[in-house]
Protein backbone atom coordinates (compact mmCIF):
# COMPACT_ATOMS: atom_id res chain seq x y z
CA UNK A 1 0.00 0.00 0.00
CA UNK A 2 1.28 3.47 -0.92
CA UNK A 3 0.12 5.16 2.30
CA UNK A 4 0.07 4.09 5.90
CA UNK A 5 -3.12 2.34 6.90
CA UNK A 6 -5.11 4.51 9.30
CA UNK A 7 -8.65 3.50 10.18
CA UNK A 8 -11.17 5.08 12.51
CA UNK A 9 -14.03 3.84 14.61
CA UNK A 10 -16.37 6.79 15.05
CA UNK A 11 -19.44 5.96 17.17
CA UNK A 12 -22.04 8.46 18.34
CA UNK A 13 -22.59 8.81 22.12
CA UNK A 14 -26.34 8.38 21.76
CA UNK A 15 -26.64 5.19 23.81
CA UNK A 16 -24.89 1.86 24.36
CA UNK A 17 -22.62 0.40 21.71
CA UNK A 18 -24.62 -2.12 19.64
CA UNK A 19 -23.00 -5.48 18.93
CA UNK A 20 -23.05 -4.57 15.22
CA UNK A 21 -20.93 -1.54 16.05
CA UNK A 22 -18.56 -3.80 17.96
CA UNK A 23 -18.09 -5.93 14.85
CA UNK A 24 -17.35 -2.80 12.81
CA UNK A 25 -14.75 -1.75 15.37
CA UNK A 26 -13.28 -5.27 15.32
CA UNK A 27 -12.92 -5.39 11.53
CA UNK A 28 -11.25 -1.96 11.59
CA UNK A 29 -8.88 -3.19 14.27
CA UNK A 30 -8.02 -6.46 12.50
CA UNK A 31 -7.34 -4.66 9.22
CA UNK A 32 -5.19 -1.99 10.87
CA UNK A 33 -3.12 -4.48 12.87
CA UNK A 34 -2.61 -6.75 9.89
CA UNK A 35 -1.12 -3.86 7.90
CA UNK A 36 0.85 -2.29 10.74
CA UNK A 37 -1.53 0.66 10.81
CA UNK A 38 -3.25 2.87 13.37
CA UNK A 39 -6.66 2.51 15.00
CA UNK A 40 -8.34 5.84 15.80
CA UNK A 41 -11.28 6.35 18.17
CA UNK A 42 -13.29 9.43 17.24
CA UNK A 43 -16.54 10.44 18.95
CA UNK A 44 -19.24 11.80 16.64
CA UNK A 45 -21.19 14.00 19.03
CA UNK A 46 -22.46 16.58 16.58
CA UNK A 47 -26.09 15.59 17.21
CA UNK A 48 -26.52 17.46 20.48
CA UNK A 49 -30.22 16.56 20.72
CA UNK A 50 -29.48 12.81 20.95
CA UNK A 51 -26.45 12.96 23.26
CA UNK A 52 -26.75 10.54 26.21
CA UNK A 53 -24.62 11.04 29.34
CA UNK A 54 -22.32 8.12 30.03
CA UNK A 55 -22.44 6.74 26.49
CA UNK A 56 -18.89 7.80 25.60
CA UNK A 57 -17.48 6.21 28.74
CA UNK A 58 -19.47 3.06 27.97
CA UNK A 59 -17.97 2.85 24.47
CA UNK A 60 -14.40 3.19 25.78
CA UNK A 61 -14.96 0.60 28.52
CA UNK A 62 -16.51 -1.86 26.06
CA UNK A 63 -13.61 -1.63 23.61
CA UNK A 64 -11.13 -2.04 26.45
CA UNK A 65 -12.93 -5.13 27.79
CA UNK A 66 -12.98 -6.70 24.33
CA UNK A 67 -9.28 -6.13 23.75
CA UNK A 68 -9.75 -3.76 20.80
CA UNK A 69 -6.74 -1.52 21.36
CA UNK A 70 -6.87 2.15 20.38
CA UNK A 71 -3.71 3.86 19.12
CA UNK A 72 -4.97 7.41 19.19
CA UNK A 73 -8.17 9.28 19.84
CA UNK A 74 -10.47 9.97 22.77
CA UNK A 75 -8.76 8.93 25.98
CA UNK A 76 -5.50 8.18 24.17
CA UNK A 77 -4.33 11.48 22.66
CA UNK A 78 -2.55 11.90 19.36
CA UNK A 79 -1.34 14.49 16.88
CA UNK A 80 -4.65 14.98 15.06
CA UNK A 81 -6.96 16.02 17.90
CA UNK A 82 -9.30 17.03 19.25
CA UNK A 83 -11.05 13.70 18.69
CA UNK A 84 -14.52 14.75 19.81
CA UNK A 85 -16.33 16.48 16.96
CA UNK A 86 -18.04 18.92 19.34
CA UNK A 87 -14.56 20.29 20.14
CA UNK A 88 -13.73 20.94 16.47
CA UNK A 89 -16.24 23.72 15.73
CA UNK A 90 -13.59 26.21 14.60
CA UNK A 91 -12.17 23.68 12.16
CA UNK A 92 -15.55 22.92 10.60
CA UNK A 93 -16.47 26.61 10.21
CA UNK A 94 -13.39 27.08 8.06
CA UNK A 95 -14.44 24.32 5.67
CA UNK A 96 -18.08 25.42 5.56
CA UNK A 97 -16.83 28.86 4.47
CA UNK A 98 -14.59 27.26 1.86
CA UNK A 99 -17.58 25.50 0.27
CA UNK A 100 -19.72 28.65 0.36
CA UNK A 101 -16.96 30.80 -1.14
CA UNK A 102 -16.47 28.30 -3.98
CA UNK A 103 -20.19 28.06 -4.78
CA UNK A 104 -20.25 24.41 -3.66
CA UNK A 105 -22.81 25.07 -0.95
CA UNK A 106 -25.48 27.61 -0.05
CA UNK A 107 -27.37 28.95 2.97
CA UNK A 108 -31.01 27.94 3.45
CA UNK A 109 -33.50 29.65 5.80
CA UNK A 110 -36.50 27.37 5.26
CA UNK A 111 -38.40 26.74 8.47
CA UNK A 112 -39.66 23.27 9.44
CA UNK A 113 -43.18 24.46 8.56
CA UNK A 114 -42.10 25.61 5.10
CA UNK A 115 -40.33 22.33 4.43
CA UNK A 116 -43.41 20.40 5.53
CA UNK A 117 -45.59 22.49 3.20
CA UNK A 118 -43.23 21.74 0.30
CA UNK A 119 -43.42 18.01 1.02
CA UNK A 120 -47.19 18.21 1.03
CA UNK A 121 -47.31 20.13 -2.24
CA UNK A 122 -44.72 18.16 -4.20
CA UNK A 123 -44.92 14.35 -4.39
CA UNK A 124 -41.64 12.72 -3.30
CA UNK A 125 -40.19 16.13 -2.55
CA UNK A 126 -36.48 16.41 -1.98
CA UNK A 127 -34.39 19.57 -1.68
CA UNK A 128 -32.33 19.48 -4.88
CA UNK A 129 -31.65 21.24 -8.19
CA UNK A 130 -35.28 20.91 -9.24
CA UNK A 131 -36.74 22.49 -6.09
CA UNK A 132 -34.07 24.72 -4.56
CA UNK A 133 -35.07 27.59 -6.84
CA UNK A 134 -38.49 27.84 -5.18
CA UNK A 135 -37.19 27.75 -1.59
CA UNK A 136 -35.81 30.43 0.75
CA UNK A 137 -32.05 30.26 0.37
CA UNK A 138 -29.03 32.27 -0.70
CA UNK A 139 -29.57 31.13 -4.30
CA UNK A 140 -32.98 32.84 -4.48
CA UNK A 141 -32.63 35.72 -1.97
CA UNK A 142 -30.65 38.94 -2.54
CA UNK A 143 -27.25 39.01 -0.81
CA UNK A 144 -28.38 41.92 1.39
CA UNK A 145 -31.38 39.87 2.57
CA UNK A 146 -29.20 36.91 3.37
CA UNK A 147 -26.85 39.10 5.41
CA UNK A 148 -29.76 40.74 7.25
CA UNK A 149 -31.32 37.43 8.20
CA UNK A 150 -28.00 36.13 9.52
CA UNK A 151 -27.28 39.37 11.43
CA UNK A 152 -30.74 39.23 13.03
CA UNK A 153 -30.05 35.72 14.30
CA UNK A 154 -32.41 33.77 12.07
CA UNK A 155 -31.61 30.06 12.14
CA UNK A 156 -30.21 28.61 8.95
CA UNK A 157 -28.51 25.57 7.53
CA UNK A 158 -25.80 25.17 4.92
CA UNK A 159 -26.71 22.74 2.14
CA UNK A 160 -24.36 21.04 -0.31
CA UNK A 161 -25.07 22.10 -3.88
CA UNK A 162 -25.33 18.91 -5.93
CA UNK A 163 -25.33 19.26 -9.69
CA UNK A 164 -27.75 16.78 -11.35
CA UNK A 165 -27.07 14.32 -14.15
CA UNK A 166 -23.63 13.12 -13.07
CA UNK A 167 -22.61 9.48 -12.73
CA UNK A 168 -20.86 9.22 -9.38
CA UNK A 169 -18.59 6.22 -8.88
CA UNK A 170 -17.96 4.70 -5.47
CA UNK A 171 -15.15 2.15 -5.37
CA UNK A 172 -15.68 -0.28 -2.51
CA UNK A 173 -13.14 -2.95 -1.52
CA UNK A 174 -15.95 -5.37 -0.74
CA UNK A 175 -18.64 -4.47 -3.28
CA UNK A 176 -16.60 -3.29 -6.22
CA UNK A 177 -17.64 -0.23 -8.24
CA UNK A 178 -21.04 1.22 -7.38
CA UNK A 179 -22.40 3.93 -9.69
CA UNK A 180 -25.13 6.37 -8.66
CA UNK A 181 -26.63 9.22 -10.69
CA UNK A 182 -26.37 12.48 -8.77
CA UNK A 183 -29.96 13.38 -9.69
CA UNK A 184 -31.26 10.99 -7.02
CA UNK A 185 -29.27 12.78 -4.30
CA UNK A 186 -30.69 15.68 -2.33
CA UNK A 187 -28.82 18.78 -1.19
CA UNK A 188 -27.81 17.41 2.20
CA UNK A 189 -27.52 19.70 5.20
CA UNK A 190 -23.85 20.10 6.13
CA UNK A 191 -24.09 22.63 8.95
CA UNK A 192 -26.72 23.97 11.37
CA UNK A 193 -26.45 27.42 12.89
CA UNK A 194 -28.75 26.42 15.76
CA UNK A 195 -25.98 24.51 17.54
CA UNK A 196 -23.01 25.72 15.49
CA UNK A 197 -22.17 22.14 14.53
CA UNK A 198 -21.82 20.28 11.25
CA UNK A 199 -23.81 17.20 10.35
CA UNK A 200 -22.30 13.75 10.00
CA UNK A 201 -21.61 14.26 6.28
CA UNK A 202 -19.33 17.28 6.55
CA UNK A 203 -17.67 16.42 9.86
CA UNK A 204 -16.61 12.97 8.73
CA UNK A 205 -15.20 14.12 5.40
CA UNK A 206 -13.17 16.87 7.04
CA UNK A 207 -12.00 14.70 9.92
CA UNK A 208 -11.08 11.73 7.74
CA UNK A 209 -9.03 14.04 5.53
CA UNK A 210 -7.27 15.91 8.32
CA UNK A 211 -6.61 12.72 10.30
CA UNK A 212 -5.21 11.07 7.16
CA UNK A 213 -7.63 8.15 7.31
CA UNK A 214 -6.77 5.66 4.57
CA UNK A 215 -9.80 3.33 4.82
CA UNK A 216 -13.35 4.02 5.95
CA UNK A 217 -14.72 0.66 7.15
CA UNK A 218 -18.33 1.05 8.22
CA UNK A 219 -21.75 -0.57 8.10
CA UNK A 220 -23.75 -1.18 4.96
CA UNK A 221 -26.35 1.34 6.15
CA UNK A 222 -23.90 4.13 5.22
CA UNK A 223 -23.54 3.00 1.59
CA UNK A 224 -26.24 5.43 0.34
CA UNK A 225 -24.13 8.28 1.77
CA UNK A 226 -21.00 7.25 -0.11
CA UNK A 227 -21.78 9.07 -3.41
CA UNK A 228 -22.36 12.30 -1.47
CA UNK A 229 -19.03 11.82 0.30
CA UNK A 230 -17.27 11.23 -3.02
CA UNK A 231 -18.69 14.53 -4.27
CA UNK A 232 -17.60 16.32 -1.10
CA UNK A 233 -14.03 15.05 -1.48
CA UNK A 234 -14.14 16.36 -5.03
CA UNK A 235 -15.55 19.71 -3.94
CA UNK A 236 -12.67 20.21 -1.53
CA UNK A 237 -10.11 19.06 -4.10
CA UNK A 238 -9.21 15.97 -2.05
CA UNK A 239 -10.12 13.21 -4.49
CA UNK A 240 -6.53 11.98 -4.77
CA UNK A 241 -6.24 11.41 -1.00
CA UNK A 242 -9.79 10.20 -0.36
CA UNK A 243 -9.96 7.03 1.76
CA UNK A 244 -10.92 3.65 0.36
CA UNK A 245 -14.48 2.60 1.30
CA UNK A 246 -15.54 -0.75 2.77
CA UNK A 247 -19.24 -1.18 3.56
CA UNK A 248 -19.79 -4.21 5.78
CA UNK A 249 -22.88 -6.43 5.60
CA UNK A 250 -25.58 -6.03 8.21
CA UNK A 251 -26.10 -8.29 11.21
CA UNK A 252 -29.55 -9.79 10.69
CA UNK A 253 -32.22 -11.10 13.03
CA UNK A 254 -31.76 -14.74 14.11
CA UNK A 255 -35.23 -15.42 12.69
CA UNK A 256 -37.23 -13.56 10.10
CA UNK A 257 -35.93 -10.65 8.07
CA UNK A 258 -34.34 -7.34 8.89
CA UNK A 259 -31.54 -5.85 10.93
CA UNK A 260 -30.71 -7.20 14.38
CA UNK A 261 -32.30 -5.04 17.08
CA UNK A 262 -32.49 -4.86 20.85
CA UNK A 263 -36.06 -6.20 20.63
CA UNK A 264 -34.71 -9.41 19.11
CA UNK A 265 -32.42 -9.88 22.08
CA UNK A 266 -35.23 -9.16 24.54
CA UNK A 267 -37.53 -11.56 22.71
CA UNK A 268 -35.07 -14.44 22.37
CA UNK A 269 -33.06 -13.90 25.54
CA UNK A 270 -29.59 -12.79 24.45
CA UNK A 271 -27.64 -9.53 24.82
CA UNK A 272 -27.14 -7.10 21.94
CA UNK A 273 -24.75 -4.85 23.89
CA UNK A 274 -21.21 -5.74 25.05
CA UNK A 275 -21.77 -4.44 28.60
CA UNK A 276 -24.79 -3.97 30.82
CA UNK A 277 -26.44 -0.60 30.12
CA UNK A 278 -28.56 1.49 32.47
CA UNK A 279 -30.42 4.05 30.38
CA UNK A 280 -30.25 7.39 32.24
CA UNK A 281 -33.38 8.65 30.49
CA UNK A 282 -35.78 5.72 30.69
CA UNK A 283 -34.23 3.92 33.66
CA UNK A 284 -34.34 0.70 31.63
CA UNK A 285 -31.55 -1.83 32.15
CA UNK A 286 -30.26 -3.90 29.22
CA UNK A 287 -28.10 -6.98 29.61
CA UNK A 288 -24.52 -7.16 28.36
CA UNK A 289 -22.23 -9.94 27.20
CA UNK A 290 -19.79 -9.31 30.01
CA UNK A 291 -22.39 -9.50 32.77
CA UNK A 292 -24.06 -12.49 31.10
CA UNK A 293 -20.86 -14.48 31.61
CA UNK A 294 -19.24 -14.34 28.18
CA UNK A 295 -15.46 -14.22 27.90
CA UNK A 296 -14.28 -11.30 25.74
CA UNK A 297 -12.15 -13.64 23.61
CA UNK A 298 -15.23 -15.74 22.83
CA UNK A 299 -17.26 -12.67 21.83
CA UNK A 300 -14.48 -11.48 19.53
CA UNK A 301 -14.12 -14.90 17.86
CA UNK A 302 -17.90 -15.19 17.46
CA UNK A 303 -18.31 -11.72 15.94
CA UNK A 304 -15.36 -12.10 13.59
CA UNK A 305 -17.10 -15.00 11.84
CA UNK A 306 -20.38 -13.12 11.34
CA UNK A 307 -19.78 -11.95 7.78
CA UNK A 308 -16.24 -13.26 7.33
CA UNK A 309 -14.51 -16.63 7.15
CA UNK A 310 -10.83 -17.58 7.00
CA UNK A 311 -11.24 -19.60 3.81
CA UNK A 312 -11.43 -22.97 5.53
CA UNK A 313 -13.36 -24.65 8.36
CA UNK A 314 -11.32 -23.17 11.19
CA UNK A 315 -13.57 -21.66 13.85
CA UNK A 316 -11.56 -21.18 17.04
CA UNK A 317 -9.11 -18.31 16.52
CA UNK A 318 -7.59 -15.95 19.04
CA UNK A 319 -7.00 -12.29 18.27
CA UNK A 320 -3.50 -12.86 16.90
CA UNK A 321 -4.71 -15.50 14.48
CA UNK A 322 -7.67 -13.36 13.43
CA UNK A 323 -5.28 -10.50 12.67
CA UNK A 324 -3.06 -12.81 10.62
CA UNK A 325 -5.87 -14.35 8.59
CA UNK A 326 -8.37 -11.49 8.19
CA UNK A 327 -9.12 -10.35 4.63
CA UNK A 328 -11.96 -8.55 2.94
CA UNK A 329 -11.64 -11.13 0.16
CA UNK A 330 -13.50 -13.56 2.42
CA UNK A 331 -16.14 -11.11 3.62
CA UNK A 332 -19.73 -11.69 2.59
CA UNK A 333 -21.65 -9.00 0.75
CA UNK A 334 -24.96 -10.22 2.14
CA UNK A 335 -26.13 -9.89 5.74
CA UNK A 336 -25.12 -12.40 8.40
CA UNK A 337 -27.80 -13.99 10.59
CA UNK A 338 -27.01 -13.53 14.26
CA UNK A 339 -26.76 -17.09 15.57
CA UNK A 340 -26.78 -16.46 19.32
CA UNK A 341 -26.67 -20.20 20.05
CA UNK A 342 -23.35 -20.31 18.21
CA UNK A 343 -22.20 -17.52 20.50
CA UNK A 344 -22.88 -19.78 23.49
CA UNK A 345 -20.89 -22.54 21.78
CA UNK A 346 -17.89 -20.25 21.41
CA UNK A 347 -18.08 -19.32 25.07
CA UNK A 348 -18.24 -23.01 26.00
CA UNK A 349 -15.14 -23.72 23.92
CA UNK A 350 -13.16 -20.87 25.44
CA UNK A 351 -14.15 -21.85 28.98
CA UNK A 352 -12.81 -25.35 28.35
CA UNK A 353 -9.44 -23.87 27.43
CA UNK A 354 -9.15 -21.85 30.64
CA UNK A 355 -6.84 -23.32 33.29
CA UNK A 356 -8.86 -24.65 36.22
CA UNK A 357 -7.19 -22.10 38.52
CA UNK A 358 -8.42 -19.17 36.38
CA UNK A 359 -11.91 -20.63 36.12
CA UNK A 360 -11.94 -21.04 39.91
CA UNK A 361 -11.22 -17.32 40.34
CA UNK A 362 -14.13 -16.48 38.04
CA UNK A 363 -16.34 -18.85 40.04
CA UNK A 364 -15.64 -17.29 43.44
CA UNK A 365 -18.13 -14.40 43.00
CA UNK A 366 -20.78 -16.99 42.05
CA UNK A 367 -20.04 -18.89 45.26
CA UNK A 368 -20.58 -15.70 47.25
CA UNK A 369 -23.92 -15.13 45.50
CA UNK A 370 -24.99 -18.54 46.81
CA UNK A 371 -23.92 -17.82 50.36
CA UNK A 372 -20.63 -19.69 50.29
CA UNK A 373 -17.40 -18.07 51.48
CA UNK A 374 -14.62 -19.02 49.04
CA UNK A 375 -12.11 -18.48 51.83
CA UNK A 376 -13.53 -21.57 53.55
CA UNK A 377 -12.00 -23.71 50.78
CA UNK A 378 -8.50 -23.91 49.39
CA UNK A 379 -7.83 -22.62 45.90
CA UNK A 380 -6.79 -26.13 44.91
CA UNK A 381 -10.11 -27.58 46.13
CA UNK A 382 -12.17 -25.04 44.16
CA UNK A 383 -10.03 -25.51 41.04
CA UNK A 384 -10.37 -29.31 41.15
CA UNK A 385 -14.12 -29.06 41.71
CA UNK A 386 -14.74 -26.79 38.72
CA UNK A 387 -12.33 -28.80 36.62
CA UNK A 388 -14.50 -31.89 37.04
CA UNK A 389 -17.61 -30.22 35.64
CA UNK A 390 -16.45 -27.49 33.26
CA UNK A 391 -17.09 -29.64 30.19
CA UNK A 392 -20.82 -29.29 30.95
CA UNK A 393 -21.09 -25.49 31.09
CA UNK A 394 -21.59 -22.59 28.70
CA UNK A 395 -21.14 -19.87 31.34
CA UNK A 396 -19.29 -19.50 34.63
CA UNK A 397 -22.61 -19.10 36.47
CA UNK A 398 -23.58 -22.60 35.25
CA UNK A 399 -20.86 -24.03 37.46
CA UNK A 400 -23.06 -23.73 40.54
CA UNK A 401 -25.68 -26.07 39.11
CA UNK A 402 -23.00 -28.68 38.45
CA UNK A 403 -20.50 -28.09 41.26
CA UNK A 404 -22.48 -26.42 44.04
CA UNK A 405 -22.71 -29.69 45.99
CA UNK A 406 -18.93 -29.59 46.50
CA UNK A 407 -19.45 -26.56 48.72
CA UNK A 408 -22.88 -27.15 50.26
CA UNK A 409 -24.05 -30.52 51.54
CA UNK A 410 -27.52 -31.44 50.21
CA UNK A 411 -30.47 -30.62 52.45
CA UNK A 412 -33.06 -32.03 50.07
CA UNK A 413 -32.91 -35.04 47.77
CA UNK A 414 -34.29 -35.63 44.29
CA UNK A 415 -37.72 -37.21 44.78
CA UNK A 416 -37.64 -39.36 41.65
CA UNK A 417 -34.24 -40.78 42.54
CA UNK A 418 -35.39 -41.49 46.10
CA UNK A 419 -38.44 -43.33 44.84
CA UNK A 420 -36.38 -45.40 42.41
CA UNK A 421 -33.21 -46.08 44.41
CA UNK A 422 -33.97 -45.82 48.14
CA UNK A 423 -35.42 -49.18 49.26
CA UNK A 424 -36.19 -50.24 52.83
CA UNK A 425 -32.83 -51.94 53.23
CA UNK A 426 -30.84 -48.99 51.79
CA UNK A 427 -30.23 -47.24 55.16
CA UNK A 428 -28.59 -50.44 56.43
CA UNK A 429 -26.51 -50.81 53.27
CA UNK A 430 -25.41 -47.16 53.42
CA UNK A 431 -24.41 -47.62 57.07
CA UNK A 432 -22.28 -50.58 56.00
CA UNK A 433 -20.77 -48.46 53.24
CA UNK A 434 -19.73 -45.88 55.82
CA UNK A 435 -17.72 -48.54 57.65
CA UNK A 436 -16.14 -49.72 54.39
CA UNK A 437 -15.10 -46.16 53.50
CA UNK A 438 -13.69 -45.47 56.96
CA UNK A 439 -11.60 -48.63 56.66
CA UNK A 440 -9.91 -47.64 53.41
CA UNK A 441 -6.19 -46.93 53.62
CA UNK A 442 -6.35 -44.62 50.58
CA UNK A 443 -9.26 -42.43 49.53
CA UNK A 444 -7.85 -41.81 46.07
CA UNK A 445 -10.33 -42.62 43.34
CA UNK A 446 -8.20 -45.31 41.71
CA UNK A 447 -7.66 -47.06 45.07
CA UNK A 448 -11.15 -46.70 46.57
CA UNK A 449 -13.23 -47.65 43.55
CA UNK A 450 -12.20 -51.31 43.13
CA UNK A 451 -12.50 -51.95 46.87
CA UNK A 452 -16.01 -50.50 47.14
CA UNK A 453 -17.19 -52.24 43.98
CA UNK A 454 -15.68 -55.48 45.25
CA UNK A 455 -17.56 -55.11 48.55
CA UNK A 456 -20.85 -54.58 46.64
CA UNK A 457 -20.20 -57.69 44.55
CA UNK A 458 -19.23 -59.82 47.56
CA UNK A 459 -22.44 -58.81 49.33
CA UNK A 460 -24.53 -59.57 46.28
CA UNK A 461 -26.02 -56.08 46.29
CA UNK A 462 -27.45 -54.44 43.15
CA UNK A 463 -24.60 -52.29 41.82
CA UNK A 464 -26.79 -49.60 40.23
CA UNK A 465 -29.03 -49.18 43.25
CA UNK A 466 -26.18 -48.98 45.76
CA UNK A 467 -24.04 -46.59 43.70
CA UNK A 468 -27.00 -44.32 42.92
CA UNK A 469 -28.06 -44.26 46.56
CA UNK A 470 -24.44 -43.45 47.46
CA UNK A 471 -24.46 -40.57 44.95
CA UNK A 472 -27.87 -39.42 46.19
CA UNK A 473 -26.62 -38.97 49.77
CA UNK A 474 -23.46 -37.13 48.73
CA UNK A 475 -24.74 -35.00 45.83
CA UNK A 476 -28.50 -34.80 46.48
CA UNK A 477 -29.39 -36.17 43.07
CA UNK A 478 -28.20 -38.86 40.68
CA UNK A 479 -25.92 -36.77 38.48
CA UNK A 480 -22.41 -35.35 38.53
CA UNK A 481 -18.82 -36.39 37.78
CA UNK A 482 -17.33 -39.81 38.51
CA UNK A 483 -18.40 -40.74 42.03
CA UNK A 484 -14.99 -41.70 43.35
CA UNK A 485 -13.41 -38.52 41.94
CA UNK A 486 -16.00 -36.60 43.98
CA UNK A 487 -15.27 -38.49 47.19
CA UNK A 488 -11.51 -38.26 46.71
CA UNK A 489 -11.80 -34.47 46.65
CA UNK A 490 -14.27 -34.26 49.55
CA UNK A 491 -12.33 -36.67 51.74
CA UNK A 492 -13.53 -39.47 53.99
CA UNK A 493 -14.95 -37.39 56.85
CA UNK A 494 -17.18 -35.23 54.64
CA UNK A 495 -18.30 -38.19 52.53
CA UNK A 496 -19.28 -40.30 55.55
CA UNK A 497 -21.01 -37.31 57.19
CA UNK A 498 -23.15 -36.81 54.09
CA UNK A 499 -24.07 -40.50 53.89
CA UNK A 500 -25.15 -40.48 57.54
CA UNK A 501 -27.18 -37.29 56.99
CA UNK A 502 -28.89 -38.98 54.05
CA UNK A 503 -29.74 -42.04 56.17
CA UNK A 504 -31.43 -39.75 58.70
CA UNK A 505 -33.22 -37.49 56.21
CA UNK A 506 -34.32 -39.63 53.27
CA UNK A 507 -37.79 -41.05 53.81
CA UNK A 508 -39.38 -42.46 50.64
CA UNK A 509 -42.88 -42.43 52.12
CA UNK A 510 -42.72 -38.63 52.46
Amino acid sequence: MDRKVRVRFAPSPTGPLHIGGVRTALYNYLFARQHGGDMILRIEDTDSQRFVPGAEEYICEALDWLGIEIDEGVGHGGNYGPYRQSERRDIYREYVKMLLDNDKAYIAFDTPEELEAARAAVPNFQYDASTRGSMRNSLTLPAEEVKRLIDEGHKYVVRFKIEPGREVEVNDLLRGKVTINSSVLDDKVLYKSADDLPTYHLANIVDDHLMEVSHVIRGEEWLPSAPLHVLLYEAFGWSDTAPQFVHLPLLLKPDGKGKLSKRDGDRLGFPVFPLLWNDPKSGETSSGYRESGYLPEAVINFLALLGWNPGDDTEIMNMDELIRRFSFDHCSRSGAKFDYEKGKWFNHKYLQELPDSELAELFKPVMKEHGVDPEAFSDEYIARAVGMVKSRINFVKDLWDHAGFFFKAPETYDAKAVKKRWSEEMPRIMAELCEVLKGLESFKSADAEPLVLGWIADKGYHLGNVMNAFRLTVVGECKGPHMFDITELMGCDETVARIKAGIDRIHPEA
